[in-house]
């Protein structure tokens, strides 16, 4: 445990740049946005400023939405709240959805009060090319030095990839609603 412990001081003691940092959370896994969520909960415990934008979700309600609605008056959270894509079957209304979503999201990532900023989902907007990839990258790459971002969802591609500071992957392993299981309020929404 000694051995442990000089190289785990020794690691902190390299850390000496201050700055916010940009974290991707991806993969085919479970647990993306609720990571991202137990971040907004550790930053709200400083008394930090947080953003929430969220791509896709808000047709159905989720739980930590209305949580943070209820009782976070201190939060900004918006939510594109047209559904998943596959069942609007409306290509152009869900790319102008994207956009005026994105547009909250762009002033925010310029926005010095805010010090933690979670783009929930950003990553299928990328895929489906609903969005443009150079501008969400220059905003993310360019916003201001203190603040933080985290982007979910799956893929997001290598662009991305290269300009996040942290990059995780939750992996699919075993999934109840593989086996027939419905999706739980308070576990999956």
């Amino acid at each position: 445990m000694q051995k442990q412990k000089e190289k785990v001081d020794s690691h902190i003691a390299a850390a000496t740049i201050e700055r916010g940092v940009a974290i991707l959370m991806t993969g085919n896994g479970k647990g993306k946005t609720s990571s991202a969520f137990g971040m907004v909960f550790r930053a709200l415990g400083y008394q930090q400023k947080v953003g929430i934008v969220q791509f896709i979700k808000g047709a159905q309600d989720c739980g930590e939405a209305s949580y943070i609605r209820d009782h976070c008056p201190q939060v900004t959270l918006y939510q594109m709240r047209t559904g998943f894509t596959w069942n609007t079957q409306d290509k152009e209304s869900d790319i102008d959805a994207a956009k005026r979503t994105w547009e909250v999201a762009a002033t925010m990532l310029k926005d010095h009060s805010y010090d933690l900023i979670i783009l929930d989902e950003l990553t299928y907007m990328l895929s489906y090319k609903y969005l443009d990839r150079d501008e969400i990258i220059n905003s993310i790459s360019n916003r201001p030095a203190e603040q933080s971002v985290v982007v979910t969802g799956r893929g997001g591609g290598g662009e991305l990839r290269a300009v996040m500071d942290t990059v995780s992957e939750v992996k699919d392993i075993k999934h109840a609603f593989k086996a027939g299981i419905k999706a739980r309020p308070g576990v999956d929404y």
